[in-house]
């Protein structure tokens, strides 16, 4: 299948995955494409079925799905042991990464995630569309129309308490958003997200790469007393960062603290291994010196 990315910069790799309704150029309009570029290799997804990316009807597209198929696609384009930061729905994809191959997984960076399944009412509204044959009714008369409709005040929520963006659909082209393609890829990720949150609840206790964890205070989408701050009680190897005058869309409120999030993480990881080169060093020279020694001793 065709998976479509963007490549910027060179050093510690970053991949970055977009959530739900939006596309890569998220991450370009928040500014975090150039500034971690400066300092890094970024690579920007679109995940399956968002922008030019496809989605075939031959799997279910899980957030576990998901995580294998960027996996392997970073095998295939030669990224080892990459940073990965999610927003939103893209951090589910994120714990898939980390807890199906920790080894491959630097360091994560969350943000606005859900990570606790709850009940939630847009689950129940959006779910519809991703029924085989309504649903392709759905997306090719009604849904197109409504999102048209909605767009700019679901974006608006999104970003409250902060104004959107001024330039975010000159970034964010609308009529890749309201492809049925992306529609149904929408529909069905809100329906695995609840199961997804179930299905990694368990496996938290066992991530052991460091976790940086962002929310906005303000956010209509996801709570963050429920979520954000719930994981970073779980994880002893997490900070917490939330933004008093953010809400979902809080990268854009906190691209700085992002970066440098991720830039600890580089060095962090850039220092155990100069500490595991030593110790090897060192293992070295002792077995050097004991086969100097001669047998008779």
């Amino acid at each position: 299948m065709r998976l479509h990315y963007i490549d910027r910069g060179e050093g510690t790799p970053v991949v970055l995955l977009h959530g739900n309704t939006v596309l890569l150029q998220d991450f370009v309009g928040s500014g975090l494409v150039d500034r971690l570029a400066r300092h890094h290799r970024v690579i920007a997804f679109d995940r399956p079925g968002f922008g030019y990316s496809e989605r075939p009807r031959d799997r279910l597209w899980t957030a576990q799905a998901q995580a294998a198929l960027i996996e392997q696609a970073l095998t295939q384009i030669g990224v080892e042991r990459p940073v990965v930061l999610g927003h939103s729905w893209g951090t589910l994809v994120a714990l898939g990464m980390a807890t199906e191959f920790p080894a491959e997984v630097r360091g994560l960076v969350l943000i606005s995630g859900y990570y606790y399944p709850t009940a939630r009412l847009d689950v129940a509204l959006t779910a519809p569309a991703a029924v085989p044959l309504l649903g392709d009714v759905m997306r090719y008369t009604v849904s197109p129309l409504t999102g048209r409709l909605l767009m700019k005040r679901t974006v608006e929520a999104m970003f409250a308490p902060r104004h959107m963006s001024a330039d975010f659909f000159d970034i964010m082209p609308r009529e890749m958003i309201l492809r049925p393609l992306q529609i149904r890829a929408e529909a069905e990720d809100a329906a695995f997200m609840i199961p997804a949150a179930a299905h990694f609840r368990a496996e938290y206790a066992k991530l052991e790469m460091p976790v940086a964890i962002f929310a906005g205070a303000g956010d209509k989408i996801v709570d963050p007393k429920s979520h954000s701050t719930r994981l970073h009680r779980e994880l002893p190897d997490s900070t917490l960062v939330i933004a008093p005058d953010a809400g979902h869309m809080a990268h854009y409120a906190l691209a700085d603290e992002v970066v440098d999030a991720v830039d600890r993480m580089s060095a962090k990881d850039g220092a155990r291994a100069t500490e595991r080169n030593h110790v090897n060093r060192d293992a070295f020279s002792d077995r050097a010196r004991l086969d100097a020694v001669p047998t008779a001793l």
